[in-house]
């Protein structure tokens, strides 16, 4: 269970990342984010956020219906 969710549906990029980038600040180490969002440029846009920041992509899926989930460890 993620410690805090982020709804960036309907955000296109850059927003999705930026958004999240805020919202991690106030999360503990090891505490997750769950991001939810309708950009599929967003799966890329994470993989390179996490990369860049040390933080862990936990999970990055899409149910089909168009929503991406993203679960992301504060490292």
């Amino acid at each position: 269970m993620a410690t805090e969710t982020l709804d960036t549906k309907g955000l296109n990029c850059p927003m999705p990342v930026l958004k999240a980038k805020k919202s991690i600040k106030s999360l503990n180490v090891g505490d997750t984010l769950e991001v939810l969002g309708t950009d599929p440029g967003s799966v890329k846009d994470f993989e390179a956020f996490c990369s860049a920041t040390g933080h862990k992509l936990l999970e990055s899926n899409s149910a089909g219906d168009g929503i991406y989930r993203f679960l992301i460890e504060k490292s």
